[in-house]
């Protein structure tokens, strides 16, 4: 079977490296590798000229989103088999073997059902100790995935050609989660995902409190946009903003017993970052232990309140585009 790794860059100098040298030295080799740049204007096209490893692939999209730089790739692509991966990650040796794998098992065994699309899995890849508390934070362990509910980040997902065209693509309309809304039409369509959890990529966490808020800023204004996630993001204000500064008051005016009522709140919240970072921290020093526990409520709250700004901002910009949301319920 034929198959084409695709992805997108923009300004990528620092991270392209990580991305290349993983392809490199992967254990099944891509047919072909395809990758949309959207204008860098950094060292990245004199990364990718040099290049000569991979059967890489050059095409140019400058000014379009991520959408539109992975339809035009996968559009170019001549696999039968569509891999997509992101520039800023470092894919584990066997990556491309596994996620194609059950493509390929279908292929020896004809009484197998058709294979459709295949679901890996990423991992952090932490550098210091409040990346090490972030991946903790926001990101779940392969023991807390239900494999059949699944919906795999365009970091590390396969597909055939034929699922993307009969889906319509990644939403163009859309710069943040619109690989969630292609995973949406993916699994009405064709069922679920298969998940291959040793189709493994590497990601390097926010590396600062700045970026991270901005980073989930732009999330929850995706949801907002792409009409994701409503009653995640209700409870989340009923929260915040009602029964904490509710508690608050009693507290003062009718008496302090009431603030025991946050109590529950503390295990809600930071129980599950803490849980992995337990898991996690082999490489810590002890003080450094200590550092990460205290990282980890700092960054809910922070990604709590990016969310709640952002997600507004995202409504009011659906509300004015109507026509260019699609339809993905």
């Amino acid at each position: 079977m034929r198959v084409s790794v695709v992805g997108t860059v923009l300004n990528e100098a620092d991270n392209l490296p990580y991305l290349l040298d993983s392809l490199a030295a992967q254990t099944r080799m891509p047919d072909e590798v395809i990758l949309c740049d959207g204008g860098s204007t950094d060292g990245t096209l004199e990364i990718l000229s040099n290049e000569r490893r991979l059967p890489l692939r050059l095409i140019h999209r400058p000014g379009g989103n991520i959408s539109q730089g992975r339809n035009a790739a996968i559009e170019a692509a001549t696999g039968e088999i569509i891999a997509v991966t992101d520039a800023g990650v470092r894919l584990a040796p066997h990556w491309l073997e596994r996620i194609v794998a059950p493509f390929e098992q279908e292929e020896e065994q004809e009484e197998r059902e058709t294979t459709w699309a295949v679901a890996g899995f990423f991992l952090p890849d932490p550098q210091t100790v409040f990346e090490v508390a972030m991946g903790a934070t926001v990101l779940p362990e392969l023991r807390e995935i239900e494999p059949s509910r699944f919906l795999p980040s365009s970091r590390s997902v396969a597909f055939r050609k034929e699922v993307w065209q009969a889906v319509g693509g990644y939403p163009e309309c859309l710069d943040y989660f619109e690989d969630l809304i292609f995973d949406f039409r993916i699994r009405d369509r064709f069922g679920p995902f298969v998940f291959a959890p040793d189709a493994v990529v590497y990601f390097r966490p926010r590396p600062t409190l700045r970026a991270f808020f901005t980073q989930y800023y732009r999330y929850a204004r995706g949801d907002g946009k792409a009409d994701l996630w409503r009653k995640r993001h209700a409870i989340r204000y009923l929260a915040y903003g009602i029964a904490m500064p509710l508690i608050a008051l009693a507290g003062l005016w009718v008496h302090p017993a009431w603030w025991a009522f946050y109590l529950p709140a503390v295990p809600a919240l930071f129980g599950a970052g803490w849980r992995r970072l337990i898991h996690q921290w082999a490489s810590l020093a002890w003080r450094e232990r200590w550092l990460a526990l205290l990282w980890v409520p700092v960054i809910r709250i922070t990604g709590d309140v990016a969310k709640m700004i952002g997600y507004p901002a995202g409504v009011w910009w659906r509300w004015g585009h109507r026509d260019q949301i699609p339809n993905w319920r």
